[in-house]
């Protein structure tokens, strides 16, 4: 879903309890163009379509996501300290380029939201992928899999005349 970036949260029509009782099917069509909202005595309700609810809750529970994710990362480049259990306490692996590399990418992708859909599909799967490839790094089985230096041989193909793809 594509929700324009200059639509204000608060830019709706405000509509009595009673209006809603009385035109319930005229203002839930208002409610599909824009956000409605409905005042009962000194209460506030929102009358939206789901999908843009659903839309509004994603980005708000991303944008903590990214944020804590770019503090984290502003801070390991200072050189502050990170403990283990922080839950993104992964990227301790990266160095300072590293970090500023991740930094540019959910910026570019996070200034998207709102505007491109998938912005937020693709901010999970950037994530994602820092994410494995932190634990890659931090694997020790790994790191010693990429350091072993056994020999290695290559294989190539041998044609000898009654190869098919030698003929041809």
């Amino acid at each position: 879903m594509v929700i324009s970036a200059s639509i204000s949260v608060y830019g709706d029509e405000l509509i009595t309890a009673t209006e809603l009782n009385r035109q319930s099917g005229r203002i839930l069509d208002r409610a599909r163009e824009h956000p409605v909202t409905i005042t009962r005595n000194d209460e506030y309700f929102a009358l939206l379509p789901r999908d843009d609810m659903t839309f509004w809750v994603k980005s708000a529970t991303q944008a903590k996501v990214v944020f804590e994710i770019i503090n984290v990362a502003y801070r390991l480049c200072l050189k502050e300290q990170i403990v283990d259990e922080h839950p993104y306490g992964w990227l301790k692996v990266f160095d300072s380029q590293e970090l500023g590399e991740l930094i540019a990418e959910l910026e570019n992708v996070f200034r998207l939201v709102g505007v491109e859909a998938g912005a937020i599909e693709r901010l999970d799967v950037l994530i994602h992928e820092w994410h494995e490839s932190a634990l890659a790094i931090y694997s020790p089985e790994l790191a010693a899999a990429f350091s072993d230096e056994v020999d290695e041989v290559l294989l190539t193909p041998i044609f000898d005349g009654t190869n098919e793809l030698a003929q041809s």
